[in-house]
């Protein structure tokens, strides 16, 4: 429960910041609390002002930097700091990488009680910027304003771009956003302008009003780009009116769709697609493999470490041709099918069906024939007589959510036995939980993080588990 703080002690000086904590604020210490800095860097001396205290530690601000880091650089994009993004843009993308391996040893060595002396260096991203295959914007008639902005009553107040943190109902208007390659910005501003220019309303988050909503971009690593206008409450001809204008301002897109969402949130996965121009689906391209991303379909959204991911998922497998391959929470079958040619057999499992069917498509396009694929709970799936009709499996490949494997997944994976397990986590606290149940019949040999998001504190971390002799 948070406590009120005092007026006299609400600031604090010379606080020496010697650590980043896992959401990546600096960790700072006083006699009597723990303080996690938002926006400080290990190496820092701030002033800090504390915003919420608990019993022994507190949420603080940086009110004045008395020594800055020699981690710390110049953010490049006019929006950090207000949007929710982006969060470690003034730390050097080497010294990001240092406390994100820090990160994954300390998850693993005190959660999971592994020998992390074998750990591989951390595999940066070669592209730190304009990274990412898919952007999701929000439509807001309530624009954030920010300290350089004028007086509210004389501006436009519509807004296309992210949440601000902790505010569901406020918009930050992104003028460029360094997370997407061009024409990204071009498409998304462009459609902003000609909306506000037409006098198209845009979306009411609180009271569920207007027509713009919400706008998706993907581009794939082959070039091809796909717009999804989501729109709420459009009144006759704006849907045509907008769908004609992007069709025609941006004739290179691939795939121009829309979506009307009626509902009290912004989910699409129960929604009707329209096709306006092109079609349904982007391809992207892996190793000579071509996999359909249509709007509701997970990828990996760095493409180009996603290879490198699957690469080193891979190699951790040492497939050598004849093994039978379960892919546990396989999406839409990326690392299944594209493993497949290594092995006998892929057998992948997947909560969500709409993206078993894109990875039974995926197989199809690539005449890919040694793989099947599975939707349903993974616990309820994965049961004694599943591995019974299908066969024990020579090797693992795990890939779960945030959340990790269910109890009963991992007792499931300890009764089959599996020679090698290789566990590909975007969470090491989880993963380290699971790891402390696997211990009792696997060893652990092998550890790589992997870098998939430069300037956040989200690092990927793969595991190679071999059976105990």
């Amino acid at each position: 429960m948070s406590r009120r703080i005092p007026q006299e002690k609400k600031f604090l000086k010379d606080i020496a910041i010697i650590d980043i904590a896992e959401e990546g604020r600096g960790v700072g210490k006083t006699d009597d609390l723990v303080l996690f800095v938002e926006k400080a860097v290990p190496g820092d001396v701030v002033d800090v002002e504390l915003m919420r205290k608990k019993k022994n530690f507190a949420e603080a601000r940086v009110t004045h930097l008395k020594e800055a880091s020699s981690y710390r650089v110049a953010p490049f994009c006019e929006h950090f700091g207000v949007c929710g993004g982006c969060k470690w843009q003034h730390m050097s993308y080497d010294s990001q990488l240092k406390f994100k391996q820090q990160s994954v040893d300390n998850a693993l060595s005190r959660i999971g009680k592994v020998d992390t002396s074998s750990m591989e260096p951390i595999l940066g991203s070669a592209q730190t910027e304009y990274y990412r295959n898919k952007l999701e914007y929000t439509f807001s008639n309530k624009k954030w304003l920010t300290s350089v902005d004028e007086d509210a009553t004389q501006l436009q107040m519509n807004a296309l771009g992210f949440h601000v943190p902790g505010r569901f109902d406020k918009i930050l208007d992104i003028d460029h956003c360094f997370l997407q390659e061009d024409p990204s910005n071009k498409v998304r501003n462009a459609i902003r302008d000609f909306a506000i220019s037409r006098g198209i309303t845009f979306y009411d988050l609180r009271e569920h009003t207007g027509v713009l909503r919400n706008l998706i971009i993907r581009i794939s690593s082959t070039g091809e780009m796909m717009v999804i206008v989501v729109f709420a409450y459009p009144e006759p001809g704006q849907v045509e009116m907008l769908m004609e204008f992007i069709n025609q301002q941006f004739p290179q897109l691939a795939s121009l769709l829309y979506i009307i969402n009626q509902k009290r949130n912004d989910t699409i996965f129960d929604q009707d697609i329209h096709v306006y121009a092109g079609r349904d689906f982007i391809y992207e391209e892996m190793e000579g493999l071509k996999y359909k991303v249509g709007p509701k379909s997970f990828y990996q959204t760095n493409s180009a470490q996603a290879y490198e991911l699957y690469k080193i998922t891979r190699e951790f497998a040492d497939l050598k041709g004849d093994e039978r391959v379960y892919d546990l929470y396989t999406g839409a079958g990326t690392i299944a099918n594209f493993v497949a040619k290594n092995a006998k057999e892929v057998i992948g499992v997947e909560y969500v069906p709409s993206a078993i069917e894109d990875a039974k498509v995926n197989s199809s396009i690539n005449n890919i024939h040694n793989t099947k694929f599975y939707a349903g709970d993974m616990k309820e799936v994965l049961t004694p007589a599943f591995i019974a009709e299908h066969g024990k499996p020579d090797v693992v490949i795990t890939d779960p959510p945030r959340a990790g494997m269910h109890a009963d997944v991992v007792e499931r994976l300890l009764e089959m036995e599996s020679p090698r397990i290789v566990y590909v986590s975007c969470n090491a606290a989880t993963q380290a939980r699971d790891l402390t149940l696997l211990a009792e019949k696997y060893t652990v040999k092998r550890i790589k993080p992997v870098d998939m998001f430069p300037h956040t504190q989200h690092v990927e971390n793969v595991v190679l588990l071999e059976l105990k002799k």
